[in-house]
């Protein structure tokens, strides 16, 4: 029996964007809630639709959803990070907030937006901590507080199971998300305890999945792999010049690959018409 890795695209979305029962323990598990406010259910909505980060069209997956208090919970997987993923995360946040309020409503109607940001690189070199927790507080007296947004980073390659003491549910389901790779042939028992988790494992089982979602699972990975490669060289070489230089460079790789104008156009983010003008 092989699994594959949830953090993937498809296998994302199949565990958490269509059973809410296992999102609603997902959040719980990793949401700052107060005491007593546990998410009780969830309906799902559509996710935001915001201004692209620079080279990460395919590497960002969004689940949105809204519980029964009314409050909005925004999840994002984020394979690769540059600077202005935070403001694309605050972008998004503040605009599902905003749009909570129809003309003519009072603002006393709006209901907090949660957005937790999964994020699978290093972002926070100089700090220890992997979960970072931000809200709007007095800078002078930190407990005082402005609510209606608070934004959660959880950096997954700092995470390690062995340094938690307490809160059982969100190492699991912390250790589900980094220690499922592509192909893995076992999973911890620790994992099949909890029913929920042991659902979500099973749902990851590579016999589950047809051949066109395989294909289209291998296909994300490809995508990644290209806005990596894409995302590298232009920090390298300066990013304007660079990243121009880098979609020539992998496009005529990909060519060669067998990959279509059409697919190759869709990975780099470019037109066929600049893709054509580039491999002139």
């Amino acid at each position: 029996m092989r699994y594959l890795d949830p953090k993937n695209d498809l296998t994302f979305k199949k565990v958490f964007g269509t059973h809410p029962h296992l999102l609603r323990s997902f959040l719980n598990a990793l949401l700052p809630l107060p005491e007593g406010e546990w998410i009780e259910s969830l309906e799902y909505l559509s996710p935001e639709m915001v201004p692209p980060v620079p080279l990460l069209k395919h590497s960002i997956v969004d689940v949105r959803c809204r519980d029964n208090k009314g409050r909005q919970f925004i999840v994002e997987m984020q394979l690769l990070w540059t600077d202005s993923f935070k403001s694309r995360v605050l972008f998004n946040a503040s605009k599902a907030y905003v749009q909570q309020l129809d003309k003519g409503k009072e603002y006393r109607g709006l209901h907090p937006v949660y957005a937790l940001s999964l994020v699978n690189e290093v972002f926070e070199k100089e700090l220890p901590a992997f979960y970072h927790h931000y809200q709007i507080v007095h800078t002078q007296y930190p407990e005082r507080t402005l609510e209606g947004l608070q934004f959660i980073f959880v950096e997954l390659p700092k995470f390690r199971a062995q340094h938690i003491r307490d809160k059982k549910l969100q190492v699991l389901w912390l250790r589900y998300l980094t220690e499922i790779e592509d192909n893995s042939e076992t999973v911890s028992p620790d994992l099949l305890e909890v029913a929920e988790l042991r659902e979500a494992v099973g749902y990851l089982q590579e016999s589950g999945f047809t051949k066109d979602e395989l294909f289209s699972y291998d296909k994300y990975w490809d995508s990644v792999s290209t806005e990596k490669t894409l995302l590298n060289d232009a920090e390298q070489k300066g990013f304007e010049e660079g990243l121009l230089e880098a979609k020539r460079v992998l496009a005529q790789k990909l060519l060669t690959k067998g990959f279509t104008t059409a697919e190759i156009a869709d990975m780099t983010g470019l037109t066929k018409q600049e893709l054509e003008a580039l491999l002139r």
